[in-house]
C-alpha cells in the first residue's frame, strides 16, 4: 500500500482545500435536478455574482479554465472573424491556439516574457484595422505571474464594437477584478486557485453587449453553448449532468470567502506577495518581474544559468515537502514559481521561502524569513 507524505502544495494550481470545503464535497450525494440542489445553485449564483463583480449570470461549467476559454471563442465570435491576442507567455499562447483552431484570424501581439502591455499600443492597433472584433488577453498571466493592464484596455475595447474577453483564472478571488465598473465583456476563472476547490470547474460571465453577440452566432459547439447554460441557470439548473459535489464544494467556498470579507482577501493576498518578493529578493534570488504589475498570488524566480529549476523544486519537495513549480514552455528551467493564492496563510509561505533556500546549492545566510515577515506585517498594516 502506498503511502502519501504530509506536504505544503504552494503550486499555482492545484492549490490547498480547506477542511470545511472536503467535508461539504464528502456529504452524501444530492440529486442534479431535485429542490435541495436547485437552492445551492441559486445561492452559488448570488455570491458568484457579487465574487464577479456582475449584474450577469455566471455559468459553471464541468471543465477546466481550459474549457471556459474555449467556450468563449466559440460563443463571442464566427469563423474568420479577425481578433486581437495579447500574449507575453504560456496561457497568453493558448489564446493563440483556442482562437486558431476555433478559425478565427489572429493578430498577435507579443511581449518578452514578464512584461506587461501598453494599452495605447492596443487602442493603436485597434484604430490601424477596424476588423478586429475582440481582443483576447490575461489578466494574470500565470506562468510569469505579471499582471496586466485589463481595466485600462478594457476603457479602450468599450468605445468600440470590440469584445474583450479576459482569462482571469489566477486573478479572480486573489486580486480585485470588477467586470461591470471596468468594462469586461467575458470574463473566465477556474475552481482550482483562489476559489480553493479542486480542478474540474470553469466560470465564464459575459457582459450584456457580449449576450447579444451571443446570440448572433451560430451555435457550433454542442457542449460549449452558453445561451443553453445560461437559460438552464435561470431554473437554478446546470444545461447538462452537474459536478455535483464540486458545485456543493463551491457553496462553501463561496461562503467562506464572503465571511472573511473580499477586500481582507485581497489585503491578505497582497501582503502574501510582499512577503515573498521580499523573502525571495533577501536570499539573493532575483525577481523575474522586478516590478510594476505583478501577480498577487505567486512570484517568480530568475534562476541563475547555471542552475535549472527542475533540480531545485525535486529537492524542496523531497527535503522538505514543499511542492515549488518551475516554468511553462520555454520558460521551464530558468523560472521558479512560488504560489501563495487561495487557502494559504503566512506560515505556509515561510515554510515555502525555507524550502527554496534549503535547495539551492549554497545556503543563503542571514534573516530572509525575518524581513519577508517584516513585510508581511507592513503590507498589512500591523
Amino acid at each position: 500500500m502506498s503511502s502519501i507524505q504530509a506536504t505544503r502544495m504552494l503550486t499555482p494550481g492545484p492549490t490547498p482545500i480547506p477542511d470545511r470545503v472536503r467535508l461539504a464535497m464528502a456529504a452524501p450525494l444530492l440529486h442534479h435536478r431535485k429542490d435541495a440542489f436547485k437552492t445551492i445553485l441559486a445561492e452559488n449564483q448570488v455570491m458568484l455574482k457579487s465574487l464577479f463583480c456582475t449584474e450577469s449570470p455566471v455559468l459553471p461549467l464541468a471543465c477546466s479554465g481550459t474549457g471556459g476559454m474555449t467556450a468563449a471563442s466559440f460563443n463571442l465570435f464566427e469563423p474568420g472573424e479577425k481578433v486581437l491576442v495579447a500574449t507575453a507567455g504560456h496561457f497568453g499562447n493558448r489564446w493563440v491556439d483556442i482562437v486558431t483552431q476555433r478559425g478565427l484570424d489572429p493578430v498577435v501581439l507579443r511581449k518578452e516574457p514578464g512584461t506587461s502591455f501598453d494599452p495605447e499600443e492596443i487602442r493603436a492597433m485597434l484604430d490601424d484595422d477596424p476588423a478586429i472584433r475582440g481582443v483576447f488577453m490575461q489578466i494574470s498571466e500565470t506562468s510569469t505571474g505579471v499582471l496586466h493592464p485589463v481595466q485600462e484596455v478594457a476603457a479602450v475595447t468599450r468605445e468600440r464594437n470590440v469584445l474583450l474577453v479576459a482569462d482571469g483564472i489566477s486573478a479572480v478571488s486573489i486580486s480585485p477584478v470588477r467586470m461591470d465598473e471596468w468594462g469586461i465583456d467575458c470574463l473566465i476563472t477556474g475552481s482550482q486557485k483562489g476559489l480553493m476547490l479542486p480542478p474540474g470547474l470553469a466560470f465564464v460571465a459575459l457582459s450584456p453587449r457580449a449576450w447579444k453577440r451571443a446570440a448572433e452566432v451560430r451555435p457550433q459547439c454542442y457542449y460549449f453553448d452558453l445561451t443553453a447554460e445560461r437559460a438552464s441557470c435561470e431554473k437554478n439548473q446546470t444545461h447538462y449532468t452537474s459536478p455535483i459535489s464540486l458545485l456543493v464544494g463551491l457553496h462553501e467556498a463561496l461562503t467562506m470567502l464572503q465571511e472573511m470579507g473580499m477586500d481582507n482577501v485581497f489585503k491578505k493576498q497582497w501582503a502574501l506577495t510582499q512577503m515573498a518578493r521580499t523573502g525571495i529578493a533577501a536570499m539573493g534570488m532575483e525577481l523575474f518581474v522586478k516590478e510594476g504589475r505583478y501577480t498577487w498570488g505567486l512570484t517568480s524566480v530568475r534562476m541563475p544559468d547555471d542552475l535549472p529549476a527542475g533540480p531545485v523544486v525535486a529537492k524542496a519537495f523531497k527535503e522538505c515537502g514543499v511542492i515549488l513549480t518551475a516554468g511553462q514552455g520555454n520558460l521551464k528551467d530558468k523560472v521558479l514559481r512560488l504560489a501563495h493564492m487561495g487557502w494559504i496563510d503566512w506560515g505556509d509561505l515561510a515554510a515555502g521561502l525555507h524550502a527554496l533556500a534549503w535547495s539551492l546549492p549554497e545556503r543563503p545566510s542571514g534573516a530572509y524569513i525575518e524581513e519577508a515577515l517584516d513585510a508581511y506585517h507592513k503590507a498589512l498594516g500591523e
